[in-house]
């Protein structure tokens, strides 16, 4: 521990979270460069598969295991270097080698352009390809511009090109055609004196708009496929909510039909749910990328970003209204569930209301039984007490205490045990009730 540190302790992320600004730094590119990126998706893919091929390249057998604990590596490989980046979804490996100097403008001069890296290297980087590109700087003096346009035009022979000027200081032509090598080819000319840095910075930025662009279309396919799906829920939720509203069909079979409707939407927000964020910020990039080049316009052309985001806007539309609909259904889902719970509820209440009435009325007879069978309990009860003065009034008269007949006396006292036994009970009632 440094005995002059004058600071709390740090936390565990601050430097990570620090040199995450000095993360994947541009290359530094001398011109004239051929640049050849290539692209893969990682899925399935482990970082132990990806630094055992790193490992195949040559003089990088004891490359160490610490050295790509970062997922980022720049490599010097005799006379050319290579790039590795490895990010959530995909790897790139990028290859920069010097530009011969006999190469002549033409078609097919960069596909038949020699590697420096070996083909098989390339073939068998583990990963399935998504993008691959070819970049050809060179330097050029950009004062006029329609005879710059015209060299840069030659690398893609009769094909219809696009064109932007980027910041004044250089010029990028593309054609946008995936060749039968699998590559996309885009050529730069830059200012004669162009910093080494200043040209990495150009590469990064150029690879990374198109790298991000055919990301950020990868949620067009699965907002498409889900169209049909889409609708058909549309179309049984608004049957669910008009049996609701004409009361045609029990809440049990709605209940079982809503459910059911809303399983296929939680399944496919599920299953599409990250792709269509994902294209979101994709896209967040292409556009930042595509701000940073400061384009301009070369007469007679589209620049870079009028052509990419004449596709580009309606698919991550599509893709938004998609997920815009999927995030709806879910809602209407809910309110219609909301609905049936409301109808179930009341009807719940309605029942126990009749369940109430009917409990009011049993307890009614109830009690009006209570009191048939209180009276004729008053009445045996009387008959019993008596019966047993008529006892007693019988010793006493064999006793000769007794001036008149048992029978006599016993009905004479019949009206006092009467209101004897009726104030008894009276007074038990009344003790009952009061606690």
């Amino acid at each position: 521990m440094n005995e002059d540190r004058l600071l709390p302790p740090d936390d565990a992320l601050r430097l990570t979270l620090h040199n995450e600004v000095h993360a994947r730094p541009p290359a530094r590119i001398r011109l004239p460069a051929v640049i050849v990126n290539v692209a893969v998706l990682n899925a399935g893919i482990s970082g132990a598969d990806e630094h055992a091929h790193l490992r195949r390249l040559p003089g990088q057998q004891a490359l160490p295991e610490e050295a790509l604990a970062a997922n980022f590596l720049r490599l010097r490989c005799g006379d050319f270097s290579l790039k590795w980046e490895r990010h959530a979804e995909f790897t790139r490996y990028a290859v920069v080698q010097p530009l011969p100097a006999d190469a002549e403008p033409g078609a097919q001069t960069l596909d038949a352009l020699p590697l420096r890296v070996a083909p098989e290297w390339l073939a068998r980087i583990p990963g399935r390809t998504f993008a691959a590109i070819k970049l050809v700087m060179i330097e050029r003096a950009l004062t006029f511009a329609p005879s710059a346009l015209a060299e840069a035009q030659a690398w893609f022979g009769a094909h219809a090109v696009v064109a932007s000027t980027m910041g004044g200081h250089s010029l990028v032509v593309t054609d946008f055609q995936l060749r039968g090598t699998g590559f996309e080819h885009l050529v730069v000319l830059a200012e004669p004196g162009t910093p080494e840095t200043r040209a990495g910075r150009i590469c990064q930025r150029l690879l990374e708009l198109e790298t991000y662009r055919l990301m950020a279309l990868r949620g067009l396919p699965a907002a498409k496929s889900l169209g049909g799906t889409l609708a058909e829920v549309e179309a049984t939720l608004a049957a669910i909510t008009a049996r609701l509203q004409a009361h045609a069909a029990s809440e049990a079979e709605l209940l079982d039909d809503l459910i059911s409707t809303a399983a296929r939407v939680e399944h496919a927000t599920a299953e599409h749910q990250y792709r269509f964020s994902a294209t979101q910020a994709y896209h967040a990039i292409v556009e930042t990328r595509l701000a940073e080049l400061h384009e301009g316009k070369v007469a007679g052309t589209q620049t870079l970003g009028e052509f990419m985001q004449r596709r580009l806007s309606p698919a991550i539309a599509t893709v938004s209204a998609t997920a815009q609909r999927l995030a709806s259904l879910s809602q209407r889902i809910s309110r219609a569930s909301a609905l049936l719970r409301t109808r179930v509820d009341i009807a719940t209440e309605a029942q126990n209301q009749q369940l109430l009435a009917q409990l009011g009325d049993g307890q009614r007879t109830q009690l009006r039984m209570q009191a048939t069978v209180e009276g004729l309990s008053l009445a045996a009860i009387t008959y019993y007490v008596v019966s047993l003065l008529l006892y007693f009034f019988k010793a006493l008269k064999a006793e000769g205490w007794l001036p008149v007949a048992p029978e006599l006396a016993a009905g004479a006292a019949i009206p006092f045990v009467l209101a004897g036994v009726w104030w008894t009970t009276r007074r038990i009632h009344r003790r009952f009730f009061s606690h």
